[in-house]
Formats: structure tokens, sequence, C-alpha cells
């Protein structure tokens, strides 16, 4: 017991370490994949830049004002303890409940099993396509099973101490970036002026590709909102998880200055390497060739067209670098929120513990639990399509929670404020709640099973509540 009480949280991260945090939970093989939805649904390769544009803005933008709540509440949790703040117990446990039960499990399964895919390159046996495990309807392939292998080991490295967790994080995001950045590089040396010509040449009509080469052009308003809606969902998924680095602030030096800072540095930096991918993309790939890659896989085409037969095998390395780096900063971070749900019995009252390293190791063991059996539900895909939905939500929630708290707790220092105060959080507000709204209309599978998850959590925590105090 002497030893559970002297255990706390041991600031070991700096600003590079942060930084690299935001970026490398925000990395997977996303970027490398949806693409291809994206520019079936724009038509031309301006409007494809475009989008990735505005999901950065929003995110950039969404980003800055979390430096404010940062600054005020430097404590481990993160989102979970500024909605806490700003509304209710209530409101900030619905963020957690979501965050466990969808947000931050289905990402980590999700990212995983990308892993496993990509592997398969070069390890056949263990491809999805495969299945070892029969049961009724359920069947489980070994991409499955390695992915619950590759979350199992990293969940035990990150329970030996937050360096550990650092350490992976600094070595595979750094090794992420520099292979990324030279991969645009040799895009941009590479470029095929033919394909540029005809790429660029009506740059911004913006109409909806079909697989036979035709094109359908979007009437009225409501269907060009529809479409940027549902173009727009691929782009902010693959932007997901830069808020992750607030769910450490209890292990980072300097929280205060640091949190913000490295919000900043870390969107802004993923931004420009999600933009100029794009542009590379439209530099050696016909729009069509983009549009319809096999199994979305735009990355792979790219490096083809670039490195010859050889491409495949380096995108595949680019993406389990990627994509390990990427579960790393999800499975160290997400512990953190239910730690800090625990504290305020919230949550198992055994994840608000931490181990003799520092770090609180049951809530990590719970959530590598939740993500395999996620993992092993097949579900991973559809919950991803939840996940943006719900994500940008609690986002807007958040961001109007700054407005809440200069007016509910005016006298708390404030070290950092949001930048552009009040326009830009006003923006992303105005932009976030438009996409929320053109989802529920346009795209319904996307929102209401999300919102559905995310409301179960209204009687689980008055159950919880009344267990607790029981």
């Amino acid at each position: 017991m002497a030893k559970e009480t002297r255990a706390h949280f041991k600031r070991e991260l700096n600003l590079l370490d942060a930084t690299l945090l935001v970026v490398g939970s925000m990395v997977g093989s996303g970027i490398f994949i949806v693409s291809a939805d994206i520019a079936r649904n724009t038509g031309s390769a301006g409007w494809l830049i475009l989008v990735w544009v505005i999901g950065g803005f929003m995110t950039l933008t969404a980003a800055l004002s979390y430096g404010e709540l940062s600054g005020m509440y430097p404590k481990a949790g993160g989102q979970y303890v500024y909605l806490k703040e700003a509304y209710n117990p209530l409101i900030a446990f619905l963020y957690g409940w979501s965050l466990f039960a969808v947000i931050q499990t289905g990402t980590i399964a999700a990212v995983g099993v990308s892993f496993s895919k990509f592997l398969a390159y070069f390890i056949p046996g263990v491809s999805e396509d495969l299945v070892w495990i029969s049961i009724g309807n359920l069947q489980i392939s070994p991409a499955q099973l390695l992915a619950i292998g590759i979350i199992f080991l990293l969940t035990l490295v990150n329970t030996s101490g937050i360096k550990s967790g650092k350490w992976i994080q600094l070595i595979f995001t750094l090794t992420k970036i520099l292979s990324i950045a030279g991969l645009i590089v040799f895009g941009f040396i590479y470029m095929d002026t033919d394909v540029v010509r005809s790429n660029w040449n009506e740059a911004f009509q913006l109409k909806r590709i079909l697989a036979d080469g035709s094109f359908l052009n979007y009437e009225g308003l409501p269907a060009l909102g529809g479409a940027l809606a549902a173009a727009l969902v691929g782009a902010i998924m693959s932007y997901e998880a830069w808020n992750n680095v607030t769910f450490v602030a209890g292990e980072i030096n300097n929280p205060k200055r640091n949190i913000g800072l490295s919000l900043l540095l870390g969107t802004l930096l993923v931004t420009l390497i999600y933009v100029l991918l794009n542009v590379m993309f439209t530099l050696v790939l016909p729009f069509q060739d983009i549009a319809f890659a096999e199994k979305d896989r735009v990355g792979i085409d790219a490096s083809h067209a670039i490195f010859g037969a050889g491409g495949t095998v380096i995108i595949a390395l680019l993406i389990m670098v990627a994509t390990f780096g990427c579960n790393n900063g999800l499975i160290l971070a997400g512990a953190r929120v239910y730690y800090s749900m625990a504290k305020d019995g919230a949550f198992f009252r055994q994840t608000g513990k931490l181990n003799r390293h520092g770090v609180p190791a049951i809530a990590l063991w719970v959530q590598f639990v939740m993500a395999s059996v996620l993992c092993l539900s097949g579900k991973y895909g559809d919950l991803l399509d939840m996940i943006t939905f719900i994500a940008v939500l609690f986002y807007v929630l958040t961001i109007v929670g700054i407005y809440i708290l200069r007016k509910k707790a005016p006298h708390i220092e404030r070290p950092y404020k949001a930048i552009g105060y009040p326009i830009l959080p006003a923006v992303y507000i105005l932009l976030g709640a438009g996409f929320c709204i053109l989802l529920i209309i346009y795209k319904p599978d996307y929102t209401w099973p999300g919102l559905i998850i995310a409301l179960l959590g209204v009687p689980l925590y008055y159950l919880h509540k009344k267990f607790f105090k029981g």
C-alpha cells in the first residue's frame, strides 16, 4: 500500500517527444488509402487537395484552441478533464465511454489489422483473407490474431514506464516522417508531365467519378454539401488522434507551454505531409487510377509508379512502420483517460492506480482487452466510419467549452490563450457542426450507430455511479 501511495506520473516527455506523439498518433495507414474515396466524391485534383487542406485547417484550428485548455488544466486525461470542467461529469463520461467503446479502441484494432495486412506482402500466411478459426458466423483470420499480438506487445512495453513508450514513438515516428518525405521528393522528381497536364487541366470541377470513367454532376447546394461531407470523412479520420497528447499531460515537462506548442507543431507538420503527399499522387497517377486503385491502396500504386516493381515492398514497409508507431501512441495515451475517469469514480476503480513505474498498467490492460474484442469481432472497419462523427462532435463541444470557461472561470491562469479567439474557435464550431449535420442528413450510416453507442453511456453512467456509491 505504501508503494501505491508513492506512485506518481513521471514527467519524462519534452517538447520533441510531445510533438512526435501528436504526429505519430495521427499518421497511420489512412493517408495511403482514403484519397481514393475522396477522389471518387470530388472528381478532380484541385478538390482532392482542397479537401485535405480543409481537414488540416479544421484540425489546426481545433489544436490552437485546445492550447488554452491544456494550459488551464495540465492534468492526465486531457479532453476528458476539459469537458468535465466546462460542463459536468456526465458529458465528460460520455466522451470517455465513447473513447473506450469506439474511438480509441476501435482505432487501435483497425490500425493493428492494417499492420498485418501489409505484413502479408512478405508473409502470405498472415493474410486477412485466410481463416484460422471459424465459430458459427464468426471467422477469425491470422491478421486479426497477429494484430492482437502486436497490441499485446505494445501494451506490455508501455507498462514498463513512459520512457519505453517514448523511445518507440521517437524511433518509429522519425523513421515514418523521413520515409514519407523521401517518397514525396521522389514523386516530385519522377512526375509524369502527361499525367500532371491531364489531372490539373480542369482541377476544380466538383463532380462524382463513376467506375466506367464517366462523371455525375452534383445538382444544387445540398448535393454539393453532401459530397463534401462524404469526402471529408476520410480526411478528418486521417487527421484523428491529434488530441492524444493532452491525455498524457501529467507526464510532459512544462505542460502549460509544451502541450499547446506540440499541438501547433504536430498538426501543422501532419497537414503539410498530407497535402504534399496528395499533390504527389496527382503528379504520378492518372486521376482515374487514384479514384479506383485496387482496394483503395493509392500509396501502393503511387510507389509502384515511382519505383517500379520494388515500389510495393517500399510502401508496405513504410505503412508497417507508420501503423506500428501510430498504435504505440494510441495505446500509450488512451489509458490515461481511463485512469482519470477512475479517479473521479467514473470507471473501474483499479484502473485509477499507477504501478511502480508510474504508469496506469491496469488501465492499459483493460484497453488491450477491449481492443482485442474489437479485433476479433471483425467490425473495426465499420467502427472507423462512426469514429469521425463522434470525435468531431466532442471536439465541437470542447471548443464551445472555451467560451463557457471564459465566463465560468475567468480567474484561472491562462498561460496560452486560444489564437484568434473568438473568431477562429467559432469558425471551427461552425465547420464542425456543419460537417456533423451534413453527415446526419446524407450519411446516416456514419452517424446514428456511433451516436447510439455514445448515448448508451447515459444509463451506464448512472448505473456505475449507483454501484460505486454502494
